[in-house]
């Protein structure tokens, strides 16, 4: 145990400290979810109820999305340049390798999410303490269930890498937009609802709504916390035996 955690933290160390020399980057990641929350959130105030407390947690479920799937790009560029495979003879815990990652990914979407969170407030989004915690609590366990699912398609599409752009993108916007993450399903026809109920993301969605809300007995939120925790097995499963198995 004791060398997994060394492993661990020093993974983590590898991949975070190259984000704190270099936060561009970083800025650029917020711009999407900042111009939606500024300028598509003040759209629709006044458009439904409660605009800004049905619109800042799909915003970040968008966020929850387009970075953890996304994610596998760096170690993508690991594995074609050769680095990976080098830091793979090493002793190094092959477990460790994908949870470092993981976290490291986490904690840039767990000060994303509270960034989001204070600057929707003056907007007029109202805090419900609990639910926020709770609510931000699940994204971190979705994300790394989406996290290790990259870095999986990380490993299958080496060394053309033609196989995760495929994936990533033809997954991202079906899922954004079959969600209601930006607008409301429920008005849409028939078959476009029903698509919707077969999303997994759409449960994640309305857990959030109902957390930030400040209910946390609403059914919606076991829905979506067993969703959460569905994802973030199966990415820890298959990320963990594809690193076990060697690149």
């Amino acid at each position: 145990m004791t060398t997994f955690l060394h492993d661990t933290t020093t993974i983590f160390r590898r991949e975070f400290v190259p984000v704190v020399r270099e936060p561009l980057g970083l800025v650029f990641e917020m711009g999407q979810p900042l111009l939606f929350l500024f300028l598509f959130g003040s759209l629709l105030d006044g458009a439904v109820g409660a605009s800004w407390q049905w619109f800042v947690p799909g915003i970040l479920v968008m966020m929850c999305l387009t970075g953890p799937l996304s994610s596998g790009y760096n170690l993508l560029v690991e594995l074609i340049g050769g680095s990976m495979e080098r830091l793979m003879v090493t002793p190094v815990d092959r477990t460790a390798l994908l949870i470092g990652r993981a976290l490291k990914e986490m904690t840039i979407l767990f000060a994303q999410a509270v960034l989001i969170i204070v600057l929707a407030l003056p907007l007029g989004f109202e805090l419900h303490l609990a639910g926020a915690v709770a609510g931000v609590a699940l994204l971190v366990v979705f994300g790394v269930g989406l996290g290790s699912l990259s870095f999986v398609l990380a490993m299958r599409s080496a060394p053309s890498g033609e196989l995760f752009y495929v994936v990533t993108q033809g997954l991202l916007f079906p899922l954004l937009l079959l969600s209601g993450v930006l607008l409301p399903t429920d008005s849409g026809p028939a078959w476009l609802r029903v698509v919707g109920d077969v999303n997994p993301v759409t449960y994640i969605v309305e857990a959030q709504r109902a957390l930030f809300a400040g209910d946390l007995t609403d059914v919606s939120v076991l829905y979506g916390a067993a969703m959460s925790f569905a994802v973030a097995a199966l990415g820890l499963w298959l990320g963990n035996r594809a690193m076990r198995r060697g690149v």
